[in-house]
């Protein structure tokens, strides 16, 4: 996830329903990996997902926040040949 961030590992217990540990189970043997690194990395993208989801709302408040600055300073220029009359 962040390449920088310390390996060093934690357990964690986390209970899940019967059928899903069934579908971990073959979708381990299925990938040739432990069912601990599918929950891992599972954990890494949809962790990965949030974060997108965050930041690109906050592009977008960003960018909203700025289109309505930018149409007030515009107004500012709204008539500019009456000041001159």
């Amino acid at each position: 996830m962040h390449p920088n961030i310390s390996s060093k590992k934690v357990r964690l217990n986390v209970q899940i329903p019967f059928e899903l540990k069934d579908k971990l189970h073959w979708a381990s043997t299925i990938e040739g990996k432990k069912m601990s690194v599918l929950v891992r990395e599972s954990i890494e993208q949809e962790l990965r997902r949030i974060e997108k989801k965050v930041f690109e709302e906050k592009m977008k408040n960003a960018y909203l926040d700025l289109a309505q600055e930018n149409l007030e300073i515009s107004k500012d220029f709204e008539y500019p040949d009456a000041e001159n009359l």
